[in-house]
């Protein structure tokens, strides 16, 4: 279960990296001038790489979380709500696949500002998630 846990650890690290570049990426596109097509291009680039290279990290992580949950068991409010801070990961994830796909029509709802607060979720979920995993707080 230590090699499974390790391995846990070292995909959630490698999707949290993809969670906080990503959206920096966006930040960058909101702030691309409209005759800039090259610079556009590039970062739509390397946004579709970044997305396409974390999807199946994040699908390990959730993976191999699952398979720890089941080896030691589902207790502890603690717990539940680290679960729903993931789900919420989840679900921040899919929503940068649909911010990038805006990007790729040309499409942009949102100014640099709001990207940069869109930024911040994932470090407040991992500051959370963490001191729920250390902490283990009983409610």
């Amino acid at each position: 279960m230590l090699w499974i846990k390790v391995f846990h650890i070292v995909f959630v690290i490698s999707w949290f990296a993809g969670l906080f570049y990503l959206p920096r990426i966006f930040v960058n596109l909101a702030l691309v001038p409209p005759d800039s097509a090259a610079e556009r291009d590039r970062l739509l680039l390397m946004a579709k790489k970044l997305y396409r290279f974390v999807t199946p990290i994040a699908a390990l992580a959730i993976g191999l979380g699952f398979w720890l949950w089941f080896g030691f068991g589902f207790s502890g409010g603690w717990l539940h709500i680290k679960t729903a801070l993931v789900a919420g990961l989840v679900v921040y994830h899919i929503w940068c696949g649909r911010v990038l796909t805006q990007f790729t029509r040309g499409a942009s709802l949102h100014s640099h500002v709001w990207f940069r607060w869109f930024n911040e979720i994932p470090v407040l979920a991992l500051i959370a998630i963490c001191i729920l995993v250390v902490i283990k707080p009983s409610f």
